[in-house]
């Protein structure tokens, strides 16, 4: 299974989970501290919540989360053999999640995108018990958009 990810600056976590929940009519997978995220069945998508205040309403990322490593190895062979470069983050731990994905580089307007499939939950938002770098260590590209991306981590 594969559906679209959307993460969401948000300015107040609480009013903004009782918001989705009611607008999707289902609630948060996972809520974590300045973290949420709702598995949503239809239509398929993984909406994630970081708190940001006064980043209220603009978008933190977008992604794509299969089912597997293997998904994410031939997604990334497939965009590599289109012309896209990608920076590679295998067995890491972003957003309370430890991950295998890849961020597409060279989107034409800056935007963050990211192939994923996440292995286990985490205590932790970026791996800290783990003595995993944090994703922000692993930019794509210095650009704003990429920096708001990796935000999550910390």
């Amino acid at each position: 299974m594969s559906r679209v990810q959307l993460a969401l600056n948000v300015d107040d976590l609480e009013a903004s989970i009782a918001f989705y929940s009611t607008l999707f009519g289902t609630e948060p997978a996972k809520i974590r501290p300045g973290y949420a995220n709702f598995a949503v069945p239809e239509p398929p998508l993984k909406l994630v919540l970081i708190e940001n205040p006064g980043q209220g309403g603009s978008l933190n990322h977008l992604g794509v989360e299969v089912a597997d490593t293997d998904t994410v190895d031939a997604e990334q062979t497939r965009l590599a053999e289109a012309g896209l470069a990608s920076v590679d983050e295998r067995d890491t731990t972003c957003c309370y999640a430890r991950q295998d994905k890849f961020w597409v580089s060279g989107t034409p307007n800056g935007e963050s995108w990211e192939i994923y499939t996440v292995l286990a939950d985490s205590p932790t938002p970026n791996g800290e018990a783990d003595g995993q770098a944090c994703c922000t260590d692993l930019l794509v590209d210095g650009s704003p958009a990429q920096a708001e991306a990796t935000a999550c981590c910390g």
